[in-house]
This record gives C-alpha cells, structure tokens and sequence, in this order.
C-alpha cells in the first residue's frame, strides 16, 4: 500500500447554509491544492449544530442522500481527483430524518452513506428529536484511497461498531463530531486512540469550533486529529478554538505491521460474546 494524503477540517458557523457550503468547497480545494487525496468535514457540515434546541423548524435542514449536497460535491470530487465523506442531515420521506455520511469516491461516484446509531439525548444535544437510529449496519467503502468507514460523534463511545468496521476491512475510519467542552474534552483524547489501538486501523477524528449562540452554549474545541494504529497521534492535534484544515500523510503499510505483531482478530472469542448483545 501507499501513504494517503488526508485531510480534516473544523470550522465555525458562517450563519446559513449556502456559505457553510462555499466555504467547505473552499477547504477542499485548498486540501487538493496541498495533495490531499480524502478529506471528510464535521458532523452535519453544512449547518449550526441545532440539536441544542429542540424545534421542528430545524427539519427544514433535511435533504435527500444522493441529493442536492451529495451531487454538487460529487462533480467537485470528480474536478479534484478526491475521496469525500460528507456529513449531512437526511430526508428519507417526510418524518423519517437521520444523522447521516455520504461516501463519494474521487471519480464522483457515490459510494453509499452510513447514518449513525447510537443517539444521544442529554441536554445540550437533544438528538432524538431529530434523528432516528441508523439502520443500514456498519458498512465499509472501497475507495481510491482505501477501505473507508464511518462513525458519527456519540457512536465512538461504543466499541462494537469501531470493532465491526475493522471486522468488515476499514482501513480509514473517519469520527465526525459535534461535542462540547464541558461534556466531553476528558474523553477525546483517549477513545479514539484505544479504537485506533485495539483495532488496528487510522482513524481521523473531527470536531466543530466555537460556541454558536443563537443555538446555545455549547462550547465546540475543535482539536480534530488522525491517530494511527498504534494509538499515537499523526502530527500535531489541531487548534481547541480556530478553524483549521488539517492535512497529514498516513502509512498505510503500519496496518500490516500491528496486525502482524498483535494478532487481535485471531485471538477474539466470537464464541464467548453472546451475553454482550443480550438485553
């Protein structure tokens, strides 16, 4: 394999859509520009993170997925020669909205979507209103720069889809988030770079900056990183308060030596795990 060339932004709210969007499209240019090959953006990119709030207004964010979104960074894709993972709100039909990633490949095509599973309801992320719980499994995308997954903000508390993504062949696991200082800065530092760890794969890690306060108090700190498969961080972490567009080059031939020296996937007891799944 290769060294992959990824790349991450965070970024602050720019007040309404079409700029949250513009200004994305700006990132990747400037991430080609510099020899990125992937780049994935923040939980529900293109707009405030309104699950702070819990009004039906909001719904009006939803689109369809492959949809207006999904198509317009599928030509820019095809234009850079770049593999995008697009975190957006989803329309299925009316009243069927999920927390959802669109995959598109560096050719233009969409790959196919994840929507994330595990929804949180605690103050400050009134996520429930907003989302049902994602049932299309865990799957993983064969790209141009690898086998990529995703997992989406709360999933990366719960182990089991990081393990059924490896399980499934990720090689890049991509973690778009939306989370606050307060709530959970102690965690951020130490359960991606275990998952990273215990199954054996990079994975990048992004989080939005600043507070938006016509939505609320949440305080993003950004602090986006990849981490490599043995749990170290590739490169500096980015900045807790600025937007940043992070690029760093990932070697993608480590995987096999981890996998060589700790044989975990051998080693699992399938077998034994069947109280973990009992409710």
């Amino acid at each position: 394999m290769a060294t992959v060339r990824s790349a991450l932004v965070q970024t602050t709210w720019t007040g309404d859509k079409e700029s949250m969007i513009t200004a994305h499209e700006d990132y990747a240019r400037q991430a080609a520009a510099r020899g990125a090959q992937v780049i994935c953006f923040q939980e529900l990119f293109y707009g405030p993170y309104f699950c702070q709030l819990q009004d039906a207004k909001f719904y009006d964010y939803a689109e369809s997925v492959p949809g207006p979104t999904t198509e317009r960074f599928a030509a820019l894709a095809r234009e850079l020669g770049m593999v995008m993972i697009l975190p957006v709100y989803e329309q299925e039909q009316p009243g069927l909205l999920y927390n959802t990633a669109a995959v598109i490949d560096a050719d233009g095509s969409y790959l196919g979507k994840y929507r994330k599973h595990h929804i949180p309801h605690v103050n400050g992320f009134w996520e429930k209103f907003y989302f049902r719980p994602g049932n299309l499994g865990w799957p993983v995308f064969d790209t141009a720069v690898g086998r990529v997954g995703v997992y989406i903000c709360y999933d990366r508390h719960f182990p089991e889809g990081w393990r059924a993504l490896g399980l499934a062949g990720a090689e890049i696991v991509f973690n778009p988030s939306a989370t606050s200082r307060g709530l959970s800065a102690y965690l951020w530092k130490l359960e991606q770079p275990a998952s990273a760890v215990a199954n054996e794969y990079f994975i990048g890690a992004i989080n939005r900056v600043g507070i938006e306060s016509e939505y609320g108090d949440d305080d993003f700190y950004g602090t986006s990183y990849f981490v490599d498969p043995e749990g170290k961080f590739v490169g500096d972490v980015a900045s807790d308060t600025a937007p940043e567009l992070l690029i760093r080059d990932l070697d993608m031939d480590l995987i096999k030596v981890v996998r060589d020296r700790w044989a975990f996937y051998r080693d699992r007891r399938p077998d034994a795990y069947g109280p973990l799944v009992t409710p």
